[in-house]
């Protein structure tokens, strides 16, 4: 306060000299260096070394109370984040004893590798699924065993019914009798003959105790074969029953055996996570000792005054306002014109016909200019300019595109664009007006099954009907109804309109069917023009399909949206499936200062004006 600067300089004022050092003082860091060079400019030498070194003490001085209650602030957060991660971590550790309690984990190493394999439940599981193996191997061959026991029990006397009927003591029995009873019969037959009672007598004990013998071999041959089918029969009934447990024993050991998997991965997850918060701790802990280190040192921070400022000798900066500002201005004026020409050679965009005829190969058949230059009343819809504004230049470039249609005797038009916004539907909305004005029979066909527009544009009056319900393109195509309920009358004379009708999901192929075509050739019959509105052509293919039906295909280029490669790649898209290009529309074209487009829309003002 007591210099010439703060009682001359800046006039006594806090606020003007706050704001001087804000411009006059200068700290500069140099490079490769650990000090900054500090610099002050005054109107008196000797003052400004002394501001400055008064300055610089004061900067050291509160920096190093400022440094201090920072690592302060800095120990205390890492203290208490210490703390908090020091607690996670007892948590954790808490939660591993709890799995190592449950599943007998005594060791950090164990929940994987040779413990898993070693714990009783894994060792159970494995001793039952091989039993099962073994038992299901065992029923396997027991089955085939019946099988065969079952195909004897139905066929001849084998080696062991044999050996049963070699045993039988009455049969031996019966045997024995029969050869007694044969050699009696044989000597009455030599001494009394065949009819002799006594003869006839010894004929039918033959008989009968043969029946016996009969009946006594397959007795003991059916009990034979029998008493091994159902003994094996018992022992698969049997083993069965054990399969069943053993499955049943199995389940609950794999149940067992997925709740360890489930501890052991848990086990594993907790270890990974107490590992990660001991190396957080850890690293907190030495963070901890670098700041007490720090807080202790006595040359914290570590910023001192290495020389202090001298008077300087000359003067180093003078105001030569003749000699910058004409540099300056004369740099801003180039600087601007180079960056004016620069972004006006790099960009791709078509705005002008100029573009048009120099990078594309289609008839220009108009121009629609920009809606915002032009003064037209604000309660004019831009799809209806034709009806609305009449008189504008705007109506007027679109009566000129309908003449330059009329001429290629069209009567299918399809008008497309290649990305949204691009207008396609404002030309489709106004052409059609433009066509019915003219006394023509106009067909509005909205073929956009995707996001259709002509509906909102040309409203349903409240009171009008379309056969049970809202019919359009789709539910002709799909034999949903007539051709004459999915049309309906709009408010311009000469005008009708077809809507989408219900959006279907297969837009493309309900379009690419051959009814589409049909459909063209009838509405043909019926009315002069028919102006297809449709999506985008680079987006979906639905433009592609009806282009290859109808008799034109109009192609419009949004002035500032629509880039060249963009429209040079929509016209090849066309030329492939072999479309009828009647020609292409600039939309939105912008009034250039000093362009072609400004002097028109001053003329036809003029012109117009002077008629009025």
């Amino acid at each position: 306060r007591k210099t010439h600067w703060f009682t001359a300089e800046v006039g006594g004022n806090q606020i003007k000299a706050l704001v001087y050092l804000l411009r006059h003082l200068k700290a500069d860091a140099q490079r490769d260096a650990q000090f900054v060079t500090v610099s002050m400019t005054c109107g008196v030498a000797q003052e400004a070394a002394k501001i400055l070194n008064r300055l610089a003490a004061m900067f050291v001085e509160s920096e190093g109370a400022d440094k201090r209650g920072q690592i302060q602030e800095g120990l205390a957060n890492l203290e208490e984040r210490a703390n908090q991660v020091q607690q996670e971590l007892d948590k954790i550790n808490d939660s591993l004893d709890q799995v190592r309690t449950k599943w007998g984990i005594t060791d950090l190493g164990q929940a994987s590798g040779s413990w898993l394999s070693q714990h009783p439940t894994v060792v159970r599981l494995n001793q039952l699924l091989v039993e099962e193996n073994e038992l299901t191997q065992t029923i396997s061959q027991m089955e085939s065993t019946v099988r065969s026991l079952e195909a004897a029990a139905q066929g001849p006397v084998n080696e062991q019914v044999g050996l049963a009927l070699q045993k039988d003591p009455i049969l031996l029995t019966l045997a024995q009798q029969i050869a007694n009873a044969e050699a009696q019969l044989a000597a009455k037959l030599t001494k009394f003959g065949p009819q002799h009672r006594e003869v006839q007598r010894l004929t039918e004990l033959i008989k009968d105790l043969q029946d016996r013998k009969d009946k006594r071999r397959a007795e003991i041959a059916e009990q034979t074969r029998q008493a091994g089918l159902k003994e094996a029969q018992q022992e698969l009934l049997a083993m069965k029953d054990r399969l069943a447990t053993l499955q049943s024993q199995r389940q609950e050991a794999e149940a067992q055996k997925k709740d360890l998997d489930m501890a052991r991965m848990e086990y594993e997850r907790l270890v990974a996570v107490r590992d990660e918060r001991i190396k957080t701790l850890n690293d907190l802990k030495q963070a901890i000792e670098r700041q007490r280190l720090s807080l202790s040192d006595p040359k914290t921070p570590r910023l001192v005054l290495k020389a202090p400022a001298l008077p300087p000798l000359e003067m180093v900066f003078t105001r030569q306002y003749g000699l910058w500002l004409p540099l300056g201005t004369l740099a801003g004026l180039f600087v601007a014109l180079v960056g004016a020409f620069g972004a006006e050679l790099m960009t791709d965009r078509i705005r002008t016909a100029a573009d048009l005829i120099r990078w594309i190969d289609v008839p220009l058949l108009g121009i629609i200019p920009d809606a915002a230059g032009l003064d037209l009343p604000a309660d004019v819809d831009l799809y209806k300019v034709v009806q609305q504004a009449p008189d504008s230049i705007l109506a007027d470039s679109y009566r000129r595109l309908r003449a330059n249609l009329e001429l290629q005797e069209a009567s299918s038009i399809l008008v497309t664009c290649s990305d949204a916004g691009d207008g396609s539907t404002s030309i489709a909305a106004n052409l059609a007006i433009a066509l019915a004005v003219n006394g023509r029979k106009v067909l509005l066909l909205d073929a956009n099954l995707r996001h259709p527009q002509c509906a909102s544009i040309f409203p349903r009056p409240v009171s009008s009907k379309n056969g049970n319900g809202r019919y359009g393109l789709s539910n002709v195509l799909l034999s949903q109804c007539t051709i004459r309920q999915a049309i309906r009358k709009t408010t311009i004379k000469g005008l009708d309109l077809m809507e989408t009708g219900l959006l279907p999901f297969n837009p493309a192929d309900l379009l690419a069917s051959p009814k589409m075509k049909v459909l063209l050739s009838q509405l043909a019959k019926a009315y002069d023009h028919i102006i297809i509105d449709s999506p985008p052509i680079l987006l979906v293919s639905d433009a592609k399909v009806i282009a290859q039906v109808a008799d034109a295909t109009l192609v419009v280029f949004g002035a500032d949206t629509t880039r060249r490669g963009q429209a040079i790649r929509m016209l090849e898209e066309l030329r492939v499936v072999r479309a009828q290009l009647a020609g292409c529309v600039l939309f939105g074209a912008r009034a250039l200062t000093g362009g072609y487009y400004k002097r028109g829309f001053r003329s036809y003002r003029n012109y117009v004006t002077a008629r009025a």
